[in-house]
């Protein structure tokens, strides 16, 4: 894939959510979606990635990935209520997580079925429902 595939795709990706791809939203998509497979990042892993470029702060990271959420692109999923990881695929789908490396990853869809789920409270909805299989090598 050449780099102009991968900016085309991003700016394509951030143009369809109605996102202005500013050039920090640019650098941070292509790494995100460039190459059109789905990722699970956190903020610090992303960060990693785009140090390279030394165009974003943590701090600009964070915020994108919120705006990313905010407008349908991800999806963010938290584990043990205080590690969030960021998916692009925005699915409604489960997820793996490995407890020995901190890796977030899909979990099939195929057997897997929800049911007999208990009823809202009063002036409310179940929005979704995220599962999250802890998994630890044996």
């Amino acid at each position: 894939m050449t780099p102009q595939t991968a900016k085309i795709r991003s700016t394509n990706w951030l143009s369809g959510a109605g996102l202005r791809p500013t050039r920090q939203r640019l650098a941070l998509a292509e790494l995100l979606v460039g190459d059109g497979n789905h990722r699970h990042v956190t903020a610090e892993s992303l960060f990693d990635a785009a140090k390279a470029s030394g165009q974003v702060s943590l701090a600009t990271v964070y915020n994108t990935l919120r705006a990313f959420c905010d407008a349908g692109l991800m999806h963010e999923i938290t584990v043990d209520g205080s590690k969030s990881y960021f998916d692009t695929n925005t699915s409604e789908h489960p997820h793996f997580f490995w407890e020995d490396t901190g890796e977030l990853t899909d979990a099939a869809t195929e057997r897997m079925d929800i049911t007999n789920l208990p009823d809202a409270p009063a002036n409310a909805e179940i929005a979704s429902v995220d599962v999250v299989i802890r998994l630890r090598r044996t």
